[in-house]
């Protein structure tokens, strides 16, 4: 076959003068200077980017023209492992069972209650698939009945940039109460009292900024809170025990709580403690207490304090839980009569459940690699809590169960239409050695009958940031490699938490090339154990894990035979020196501050994908972004493509899709997504199968 010609993008030099050095940017002119009203209105991009762009999308198009047939049967595969017609294990609340369903060939769900005596008579509450009809991208970011369950409030998106619409319905007439906010976080919540309605504003830079109050049923918004720190995000939540409404301000490493009395909900907020660089804390009401979950003190990993005071400041904090290296207690839960805590110890999650006498008893399972997580609930006068089970051979599990007589009752296992014998697979836990000594955790999960003499394809995963652990959960998407031959890894890097909150510290900041060298190490540790071959690992990752993949592409080209980039962070140093942009104020904690900090420009400019790129042989890679992506902009996936178009020293193809009508996420329907994995997969298949010509 013949090998189309790739764009190419003109080069227009911008000088950049910052702490006493100098960058030159061939490619600063793909960011359009009209961003914010882009992400509003994609219409309004510039025409000669959009050409680019438009441009790039052909010429990916036609390259991976030999595996249309091979994504079409990719996309079949996915799609027959979705039960079509399913639907949510009800939620109860009062009278009413709560729950989202989808019918045949919908790509929304529909949100609907039912009577919980009976089970009979579906009321819909809120129907997404008519909502989407006829519009490119269509995403509700969160959806809440009224404690009383007379309304219905919901947010959408409708651009994939993260700009939320607040409505709200009165679910005894079914009347549309109007647009409740417009430019808004995708978060809310009513006042247990269900009079009022809390909903948090984005400001022009997309960054969450001032709480309002406004009646629940229309009416004038107040304004509650305003954050004057546009390094901190800001989330709104209600205490399990309905005592008090909660504003929530951090960012990666350091939190503040401020609590409003539900008997009042129209009183200034009160701080809880003041923030303090570093430390980190969220609380729940736990009917006589506070249960405070916090590194305060340097518990690295976490501890559980409690305090009787009405505010609960840090002075009245008293160790309950008290901290374990290595036992990273990821959350709770508070019932009446039963606190459920979340822990993990060496990438496995475990469950612990504590009476109000002391009593405790642990909820764990055997298998080698899987995820165990608490679902939320309603109610808090029960004894009753939810968890979801689930492994790589193992579809998703979900329970109920008794905290007090320890009962467990399988409520649902997630249904494989296709079908799926979890005996013809194995998931193994493997440990490869960092170079520094540490143990980083691999997952695999490959058919039994898979050859361990290097001769199958792999797939290795990665993340490593932010302090988000990779779940050794069960995907309906990765068995379409899995079942033709490949073997799946997940590499539980530093920067995660998989390993605990010092897991994460341990790949931020200064630290953050361990993220890269253990990935590495994965690889070869993989290779060494017969797992793979070099230049036949195909290696994937998204947002900050694109990140990870630039930086493995130029520190070791030749152990991958593909790297796919999806909304790929690699234009780091360009970017967190940017103040305007969402989150670059958010994440100096998590990289640093490049335009006060030299040691942090330094060490950012010495991994930063983009500003790395050099003359050498690098893998076919294929990097997807969209346009109306707040977190990682179009322009970064753009930037980079061209500068490795223009510097790889190798034939292998550099391609670039950029979904021109959504956001970070993808495309918002639940199949068409599943189209675009296809076409990450079918794109490694292709490249390691070496579908495409030299030139």
């Amino acid at each position: 076959m013949s090998t189309p010609a790739p764009p190419k993008a003109p080069k227009i030099p911008k000088r950049i003068e910052q702490l006493g050095r100098v960058r030159v940017d061939d490619y600063a002119w793909m960011k359009d200077d009209n961003w914010q009203q882009v992400l509003r209105d994609p219409k309004t991009l510039r025409a000669d980017i959009r050409e680019a762009l438009e441009a790039e999308n052909a010429y990916t198009e036609a390259l991976l023209t030999p595996t249309e047939a091979l994504q079409a049967r990719m996309f079949g595969e996915m799609k027959g492992r979705i039960k079509e017609d399913d639907s949510s294990v009800p939620s109860p609340d009062g009278a009413w069972d709560y729950y989202v369903r989808y019918e045949l060939g919908a790509q929304h769900p529909i949100h609907a209650r039912r009577p919980r005596s009976d089970g009979d008579g579906e009321q819909m509450l809120l129907d997404e698939e008519a909502l989407s009809k006829d519009k490119p991208f269509f995403q509700v970011g969160a959806a809440s009945h009224s404690p009383d369950h007379a309304l219905y409030a919901w947010a959408a998106d409708e651009q994939g940039s993260e700009y939320y619409t607040i409505r709200v319905t009165d679910l005894a007439t079914g009347e549309a109460l109007g647009v409740a906010a417009e430019s808004a976080y995708g978060s809310l919540v009513f006042s247990p009292d269900s009079q009022w309605l809390f909903w948090i504003w984005r400001d022009e830079n997309a960054r969450p900024a001032k709480v309002f109050r406004r009646p629940a049923r229309g009416g004038p918004d107040v304004l509650v809170y305003e954050e004057a720190d546009d390094g901190m995000f800001l989330g709104l939540g209600v205490t399990s025990d309905d005592s008090h409404i909660l504003i929530g301000v951090g960012n990666q490493e350091t939190t503040e709580s401020w609590l409003i009395p539900a008997s009042d909900p129209t009183a200034q907020p009160v701080v809880i403690e003041p923030r303090q660089v570093g430390v980190k804390y969220t609380l729940d009401h736990w009917t006589d207490r506070w249960v405070i979950h916090t590194n305060a003190d340097g518990a690295i990993d976490f501890k559980l304090a409690t305090s009787t005071a009405e505010v609960p400041a840090k002075a009245t904090w008293g160790d309950w839980i008290a901290h374990q290296r290595g036992r990273y207690i990821t959350g709770f839960a508070a019932y009446e009569g039963h606190l459920v805590r979340a822990e993990r110890v060496d990438a496995l999650d475990r469950l612990v459940v504590t009476a109000r006498n002391g009593e405790e008893h642990e909820v764990a399972f055997e298998e080698e690699a899987y995820a165990l997580h608490l679902e939320d609930g309603y109610e808090y006068e029960t004894t009753t809590t939810r968890f979801v089970y689930q492994s790589p051979t193992t579809p998703r599990q979900t329970y109920d169960y008794d905290l007090a007589t320890r009962e467990r009752t399988l409520r649902k296992t997630q249904e494989i239409p296709s079908g799926h014998d979890p005996s013809r697979y194995v998931a193994r836990r493997l440990y490869a050695t960092a170079p520094d000594g540490e143990q980083v955790p691999i997952t695999v999960l490959m058919l039994k009958d898979t050859p361990l003499d290097g001769s199958a394809p792999l797939l290795l995963y990665g993340y490593g940031s932010y302090g988000i652990a990779l779940d050794a959960g069960f995907s309906i998407r990765n068995l379409s490699l899995v079942d033709r031959g490949w073997i799946w890894a997940n590499a539980h890097v530093r920067g995660g938490s998989d390993k605990g909150w010092g897991w994460f510290l341990d790949g931020r900041k200064e630290k953050k090339p361990n993220t890269f060298s253990d990935f590495i190490a994965c690889a070869e540790h993989l290779i060494g154990a017969g797992y793979a071959t070099e230049g036949r690992i195909a290696a994937y990752g998204g947002s900050a894990g694109g990140m990870l993949m630039g930086a493995i592409a130029n520190l070791r080209p030749g152990l991958w035979g593909a790297i796919i980039a999806a909304v790929p962070f690699v234009d780091v140093l360009n970017t967190m020196s940017d103040t305007t942009l969402p989150l670059t104020p958010p994440e100096w904690p998590e990289w640093g501050n490049p335009l006060e900090d030299a040691a942090a420009y330094d060490l950012i400019t010495s991994y930063s994908p983009y500003d790395q790129v050099s003359a050498q042989a690098y893998p076919p890679v294929l990097a997807t972004g969209g346009l109306s992506d707040p977190r990682v902009t179009y322009w970064e996936p753009q930037k980079w493509i061209a500068k490795l178009r223009e510097f790889s020293a190798g034939d292998a193809p550099m391609m670039l899709r950029i979904n021109m009508e959504a956001g970070h996420g993808g495309a918002s329907g639940r199949f068409d997504f599943l189209k675009e994995i296809a076409l990450d997969y079918a794109f490694a298949v292709w490249a390691l199968e070496k579908g495409w010509e030299k030139a």
